[in-house]
């Protein structure tokens, strides 16, 4: 189900981002913190996989990067027309791995930046052929790249809410963790889930950004 490339980029973010959320703490922290996010994360890529297989569509995770300068570049969906490779960087910038010891760093260890992961989708032609018959694709469309990215949103709200009531170790974090996960990663920017879920069905997208900045207060205020 995960590739060599998929499997370093999930244990190289988990690392860094175990690190960063971290900051100035214990190193025992830092390994509760760690299980957290690899759990985070492969509840979100497992997710988003499985979707994937049903809509017959190779999903490949793989770390966030901008290739691109630009405010309009990072907002994402700009027409192909107007891009230019004077506007391009030589070497795609990993803010997956930089931005969050980037904002732990010059926030001291109170905020860290959880978005790291994007995913390509590819169809699966002739299994589509097979189960669809006439109605098939050769790419997949926005709305379903919408739907498999807000699977992963969701299955991240199911289990915080589960991790809640289950009573995890309070230093893992599990519940915090995995609000802060859901609401980076569903701002509408560059490649991240926010941008497909956004551009594929606004609606979905308030529905989910709703639900996330309710939890977002309730564990700033109460938990």
């Amino acid at each position: 189900m995960l590739n060599r490339k998929e499997i370093t980029a999930i244990i190289v973010l988990t690392i860094i981002m175990g690190f960063a959320i971290s900051l100035l703490k214990s190193f025992e922290l830092f390994l509760y913190v760690s299980l957290s996010v690899l759990i985070i994360f492969m509840i979100n890529i497992v997710t988003k996989k499985i979707v994937g297989f049903y809509f017959d569509t190779d999903i490949e995770i793989k770390m966030w990067e901008i290739r691109r300068m630009g405010f309009l570049y990072f907002l994402g969906n700009i027409p192909v027309t107007t891009q230019s490779p004077h506007h391009e960087f030589k070497r795609p910038f990993p803010a997956g791995a930089f931005f969050p010891i980037i904002t732990a760093a010059l926030s001291l260890g109170y905020l860290t930046w959880m978005a790291g992961f994007v995913f390509d989708a590819k169809s699966k032609i002739y299994s589509a052929v097979k189960r669809h018959g006439l109605y098939t694709f050769s790419e997949i469309s926005e709305f379903h790249l919408g739907l498999i990215a807000a699977a992963g949103i969701l299955a991240n709200l199911f289990f915080a809410i589960i991790g809640y009531f289950i009573n995890l170790p309070e230093q893992m974090n599990f519940v915090k963790l995995s609000i802060w996960f859901v609401f980076f990663n569903i701002l509408p920017l560059s490649d991240l889930d926010g941008n497909k879920i956004f551009f594929g069905n606004l609606t979905l997208w308030s529905f989910l950004a709703s639900i996330t900045f309710v939890g977002l207060l309730y564990t700033i205020f109460v938990i």
